[in-house]
């Protein structure tokens, strides 16, 4: 069987070298255009070094509708695509293949379609989420599920973690579904629509945190944008100022305004919500690195 892969970041990295580990022939790779930038001048995306380090055909082009690049897709004459996180395909891409197109997706379809479910998911305060196979459609995330696995999330665990487990269960069934759609054994389910929640993509203006919430609130919001792009808020100097990590401290205090910074004692920084209080573990602000609170209360006078 032929396959195509597309995909960009690291996430998809995993999905290619367990289907080239167990043998399938992938006869192209396509992935996002270099982006100018880093010490060579070139930014590649992690699936176009995987792609080349192991001797596969990569393709990158500007416009998926492009003449061109449907010409040397066309050619490639695969069996079937696998999409891992990357862009959305026009009609005439996902139709390709005899046996379709199918796209490994960060959550449990139908919850949390679009472009940042897992995000979303933490933010949300969900405690369970997991990986689906599906079929590409008109639709985006809305095709016929192949297979799907869970996974919890920790009280207290950031995007980034879920992310780098994710991974790595989203292999194992993107080779378990492409498996099963070589043996001719795969199974569809439609996704049921009225179930169905949104997950858009993140935009850096939406990542201010609203000390006005709970602290549970908050201490998911944070978690759920950790370690990128980051929660952020301004200090009274006009500074960025990020945080990573942090815990919620549920208790009544009315005494202090919502928003307002405490140091209760050295080294120790908390944040003033409706229920309490965040308590700031890992922060960073403007032009510094990330660093533990206790590092940064060192140099750094808070305007109290």
């Amino acid at each position: 069987m032929r396959i195509i892969f597309m995909g960009t970041p690291d996430f998809a990295v995993p999905s290619l070298k367990i289907l080239l580990d167990n043998g399938y022939e992938v006869v192209g790779v396509v992935t996002a255009a270099d982006k100018p930038g880093g010490r060579s001048g070139i930014i590649e995306s992690a699936v176009k070094k995987f792609a080349v380090a192991n001797g596969l055909k990569v393709l990158q082009p500007l416009k998926l509708k492009d003449p061109v690049f449907l010409a040397e897709l066309s050619g490639l004459k695969a069996d079937l695509q696998v999409v891992v996180a990357f862009r959305m395909l026009p009609e005439v891409v996902w139709q390709m293949p005899p046996l379709g197109t199918l796209n490994l997706h960060g959550s449990l379809l139908p919850k949390y379609r679009g472009a940042a479910p897992i995000n979303h998911a933490i933010m949300n305060g969900e405690t369970e989420t997991g990986v689906t196979t599906f079929f590409l459609q008109h639709e985006i995330d809305t095709g016929d599920i192949i297979l799907q696995r869970k996974m919890d999330i920790g009280p207290n665990e950031t995007v980034g973690a879920v992310h780098d487990r994710m991974m790595v269960m989203g292999a194992a069934v993107v080779l378990e579904t492409v498996t099963d759609i070589q043996n001719g054994t795969v199974k569809t389910i439609p996704q049921p629509s009225d179930a169905a929640t949104h997950a858009p993509k993140i935009f850096q203006e939406t990542c201010k945190i609203d000390f006005s919430r709970t602290a549970i609130e908050v201490h998911n919001f944070i978690r759920g944008l950790s370690p990128y792009p980051g929660a952020w808020t301004v200090l009274k100097d006009g500074k960025i100022f990020k945080v990573f990590k942090a815990l919620p401290e549920i208790h009544s205090d009315d005494t202090i305004p919502t928003g307002s910074y405490v140091i209760p004692h050295k080294g120790v920084l908390k944040v003033k919500v409706k229920d309490g209080y965040i308590h700031l573990l890992e922060v960073q602000l403007e032009g510094k690195k990330r660093m533990a609170v206790s590092e940064l209360l060192n140099g750094y006078k808070f305007l109290l």
